[in-house]
């Protein structure tokens, strides 16, 4: 994969076909397959790529490629992902926890770093702040 300093904020799709490493067409199946990829049109109706849609595409990627998960198994892991990520803002909401942490330079999180380890260690610090209350 190609080492990629997102400094855009949009991409067209030749773009993210270079970044990525993927074929146009595939971006374009991937889209009509994966309910969270949905990249907006320009006013000239080409797509357009946010630096989270190209972040999801590699974990896309990924997870068909390199872990053999089908479309149907990929989803569903993107979905329990996604199930977990709003249970965490749920506990937030709930304990009325307040707190705003500036994101991480995107240039200094190598794209190998897996979304499932990032989740689990975020689940740990918010169950331990927890049980601190």
């Amino acid at each position: 994969m190609k080492d990629f300093g997102l400094k855009k904020l949009y991409y067209s799709i030749s773009e993210v076909s270079k970044i990525t490493g993927l074929e146009q067409y595939i971006l374009r199946y991937w889209e009509n397959e994966f309910d969270q990829l949905k990249p907006s049109k320009n006013r000239a109706g080409n797509r357009i790529y946010t630096n989270k849609e190209i972040k999801l595409i590699i974990k896309i990627k990924k997870l068909l490629r390199d872990e053999k998960y089908t479309i149907e198994g990929a989803k569903k892991i993107l979905l329990e992902n996604l199930e977990e990520i709003e249970q965490i803002g749920d506990l937030f909401q709930a304990e009325n926890i307040v707190e705003v942490i500036p994101p991480a330079p995107v240039e200094n999180i190598p794209p190998e770093v897996s979304i499932l380890k990032d989740l689990e260690e975020i689940k740990k610090f918010l169950l331990d702040l927890k049980g601190k209350l």
